[in-house]
């Protein structure tokens, strides 16, 4: 990275020549943003919704840590050592692969997940950029790791207070095994965080139920693979190890919903999933 910060200004083109995607907005200096595809308002927002506790002396593991807008914000927050992992992200120009969406979004075209474009380049790192231009920036102490989550020794990294698995569920082929990984890094009395894609179906809302994307059914991206109920993201963290598990941020049952509950489903149409996104703590 070539952009510097001199009496207090950041060349902000400076570094979106050097890093043209970004999907978090992080404030690099006052009032500077990254042009993240989700904005500082919408991260910041999410953050409240994660209903984290005082992280002051803290270890934090942030799966997925993508650009590290919530690494460094667990940092900012006063955690004691934040660490970074991420290998899917980070391993594809992530600038080159989100032209070839948008094009595929608009013609219909069929576009592999970022693993399988011509876009990966695990050797080189490409999608770190951003990371690694907002962590100098921000003079970070947060420590990056590139490792994948699923198949990595764990050990390496130790065990952590809070484990963040934010918009990570969904894209992974078994979750079950990836809550029991989870449940390796908390540490006792640790506290697990999880964000996700979620969806609901009237009248069913106390059984564990998953939808499957087989294709580019959900985003137009072929990596999504799960959308679970609350019920199902509560039975993974128990069926995990972990003894107590709480998911909120649901949409309120609307009287169809209440009606589905009270009578059988007749209406045709009527078991189309709501979809939502659906946070979860799991001890």
């Amino acid at each position: 990275m070539t952009a510097q910060v001199e009496n207090g200004n950041l060349d902000l083109a400076a570094v979106v020549r050097e890093c043209p995607e970004w999907f978090h907005s992080i404030e690099l200096a006052p009032n500077v943003f990254t042009p993240g595809r989700k904005s500082a308002a919408v991260l910041a927002d999410e953050w409240r919704k994660m209903e984290l506790p005082d992280l002051r002396g803290k270890s934090v593991l942030d799966i997925g840590a993508y650009d590290g807008y919530f690494s460094f914000a667990a940092e900012k927050a006063g955690a004691a050592r934040v660490v970074a992992l991420d290998h899917y992200v980070w391993s594809v120009d992530m600038a080159g692969y989100m032209e070839d969406w948008r094009r595929s979004r608009s013609t219909g075209e069929s576009l592999p997940p970022p693993h399988e474009s011509r876009h990966q380049r695990p050797d080189e790192l490409p999608g770190r950029k951003p990371f690694d231009a907002a962590r100098r920036l921000l003079g970070s102490k947060v420590e990056p790791v590139v490792g994948d989550f699923m198949s990595m020794d764990l050990s390496t990294l130790g065990t952590f207070d809070v484990v963040l698995f934010l918009g990570v569920l969904y894209h992974l082929e078994n979750p079950l095994l990836a809550a029991r990984k989870l449940r390796s890094v908390t540490a006792p009395g640790g506290l697990l965080v999880v964000e996700t894609e979620a969806m609901e179906i009237p009248g069913l809302e106390e059984r564990p139920i998953c939808e499957f994307f087989p294709g580019q059914e959900l985003n137009n991206d072929a990596s999504n693979w799960w959308s679970p109920n609350a019920k199902a993201i509560e039975g993974l963290c128990h069926a995990a190890g972990f003894q107590n598990a709480r998911v909120w941020n649901a949409k309120a049952p609307s009287l169809s919903a209440r009606l589905a509950r009270a009578i059988p489903v007749l209406v045709p149409g009527s078991l189309t999933p709501k979809r939502y996104r659906a946070y979860a703590h799991a001890r």
